[in-house]
């Protein structure tokens, strides 16, 4: 049996894979091991063909422990136009061919969380408009009976949320401990970072989490000024670093090269432990 994905060594390189067939996933996957991943960070959503055979063909293939996702987006970057329970439904079928866990996004059931925040604005961290934070408390039941099936399946959930504005660190710590309450195994938040004060507060956030959260936390910040923080919150605590083998046009540009990142991993590693 694959290692969980939460009992893997912090911060764990994720080689992300967007391919259209299950071929060419398997050959990128291949390129991820060579290149130091130790989990594989597989979207659903670009896979034309996504039956459970043929989702087996990949998951049996890697010999890491396989992140399934789904945001719902062609490799071409246009809407998959999966409803969110089909979502579900095809989170189940990886979780059913071998994927370790899955990646529910925190706007799961709730279609127009993706894109603005719907609830009541009682929280430190619904403050801004922020995406992706549900607060209902039926659709939070909703996604926890998710979590629960996938766990009776003996794999683990990454909760993830992309509020995409900046946060403070204190907003963030909240936020991750709204989300633990839903059991994941993982939790995953991406603010945003405009400026160096951004980048600053995302590094301060990340020590906070190490502190605050019980359950593993991977946190960055998107943006140009976000950059840093993608490899320096893993190595400040952060469970997961999401990383490019192989840039293609379906590749988001801001995700770290796997070589650079195992590199400055295991140096970093030899300084710590020296």
């Amino acid at each position: 049996m694959k290692q969980k994905l939460s009992q893997l060594t912090a911060p764990a390189l994720a080689g992300v894979i967007k391919e259209k067939s299950a071929q060419a996933a398997i050959a990128e996957i291949n390129n991820c091991i060579y290149d130091g991943a130790d989990m594989i960070d597989l979207h659903l959503s670009c896979l034309e063909n996504t039956e459970t055979d043929e989702l087996k063909k990949i998951i049996t293939f890697s010999k890491l422990p396989i992140l399934a996702l789904n945001y719902n987006t062609t490799y071409e970057g246009k809407n998959a136009e999966y409803s969110e329970d089909d979502r579900a439904e095809l989170f189940l079928r990886a979780v059913e061919a071998g994927a370790a866990g899955i990646d529910m996004q925190g706007y799961t059931f709730h279609l127009p969380s993706k894109k603005e925040f719907c609830g009541e604005d009682k929280y430190s961290f619904t403050k801004g408009n922020p995406k992706e934070i549900v607060t209902d408390e039926e659709i939070i039941a909703k996604q926890c009976e998710l979590i629960e099936q996938v766990h009776s399946m003996g794999a683990e959930v990454l909760l993830s949320c992309h509020p995409g504005i900046p946060m403070t660190s204190e907003q963030v710590v909240d936020l991750a401990l709204f989300l633990e309450k839903r059991n994941p195994d993982i939790i995953k938040i991406v603010t945003r970072a405009e400026n160096e004060d951004d980048l600053a507060e995302s590094i301060r956030a990340m020590l906070l989490l190490k502190k605050e959260v019980k359950t593993p936390v991977a946190y960055h910040a998107n943006g140009k000024a976000g950059m840093l923080s993608r490899i320096v919150n893993p190595l400040l605590g952060g469970q997961i670093a999401f990383c490019v083998d192989r840039y293609t046009e379906a590749s988001v540009m801001e995700q770290l090269d796997l070589r650079t990142a195992a590199t400055v991993v295991e140096n970093i590693r030899k300084i710590t432990e020296a």
